[in-house]
């Protein structure tokens, strides 16, 4: 069984990178069900389970089947490379009832013995409350089990698209795809992804949005209903270092040359990052950290690429070889 994309020469130029918090939100309370999901972070499992203690998340995991269908209308794929989740949730808000009463009706479907229930029969009774319902959990949820880690999982999930981005100049969408997850297959202008479920799609011009994800591990999703542009999750890269990571300490002689903040943001630019990423993980102030980037790239030790509305860094070969000391 597989998942089948067909894209034309418009859905060839529209294949695109972004970042979703509302996405990481939904697979955060998801993982609260699926333990399995997150064997190398159990300190942060642990964490989330405390935060959630406050929370009925109920609602939402009914919804939530190991295999099946939940409702689309929860994270819609982001318009932009970067998204915030006050314009995410907004667009759950605006979700128009009687689409968002087709989306449970498929969800409730995919659930046993939930088109009968009675709490399956409220939501489809009265699908503009569940919609308002819902956005106001994953509001919640977001407070409580995204938010205080956010930092950390935007700047992996930031790397993650600048490596991607550069295999895609180098390798285009064929070889790219398959380096995403040994699960996707590009033949021909077809995408497969093989898992559950069989399900076709000729693309008019909609393109592809490609999504790394923290909290996806080890599954792939595919996001592939109308009216949503065609998605596709997979995860993220790094992420068994990711609560035992820290910034790459900057070497005494590169503190004498550089000065120490300068120093520090080149030296944690072993993996890319952006302005914001880099304040949060270095606890220095954006406007400081901006003009450090400013200076190091002017001096040739820092490339710079915009994606949406954020711009990611990385070392040039030179600045890594002056921060490793070789330079």
């Amino acid at each position: 069984m597989a998942q089948r994309l067909h894209l034309g020469d418009r859905d060839l130029l529209r294949c695109r990178f972004a970042v979703s918090p509302l996405w990481e939100t939904q697979e955060a309370v998801r993982t609260l069900t699926r333990p399995d999901r997150f064997p190398y972070h159990q300190g942060r499992l642990e964490r989330m389970r405390e935060a959630a203690a406050g929370l009925d998340l109920r609602p939402l995991w009914r919804l939530m089947p190991r295999r099946g269908h939940s409702p689309d209308f929860w994270a819609p794929p982001p318009h932009g490379a970067t998204a915030e989740i006050g314009d995410e949730l907004a667009r759950v808000r605006a979700t128009d009832p009687a689409a968002a009463r087709r989306d449970l009706a498929t969800a409730l479907r995919s659930v046993r013995g939930g088109t009968e229930s009675a709490w399956g029969r409220a939501l489809l009774a009265e699908p503009a409350r569940a919609v308002a319902e819902a956005a106001d959990l994953l509001e919640r949820a977001w407070h409580a089990l995204v938010e205080p880690e956010w930092p950390r999982l935007r700047a992996l999930l930031e790397a993650d698209v600048a490596h991607h981005a550069r295999r895609l100049a180098e390798v285009g969408l064929g070889g790219l795809l398959p380096e995403l997850d040994t699960r996707v297959r590009w033949e021909g202008r077809t995408l497969t992804v093989d898992k559950g479920g069989d399900h076709e799609r000729w693309l008019r011009g909609e393109g592809l949005v490609l999504m790394p994800s923290v909290h996806t591990w080890p599954d792939i999703v595919t996001g592939v209903e109308e009216p949503f542009q065609p998605t596709l999750v997979y995860p993220a890269r790094g992420l068994a270092s990711l609560w035992t990571g820290v910034p790459e300490r900057a070497p005494d002689a590169l503190v004498g040359i550089l000065g120490a903040g300068r120093a520090a943001v080149l030296a944690a630019l072993a993996v890319p990052g952006t302005t914001s990423g880099l304040a949060d993980r270095l606890g220095l102030a954006p406007s400081s950290v901006s003009a450090h980037l400013t200076s190091l790239r002017t001096a040739g030790l820092l490339h710079a690429r915009r994606y949406g509305r954020e711009v990611v860094y990385r070392r040039t070969g030179l600045g890594t070889a002056l921060a490793k000391g070789k330079g």
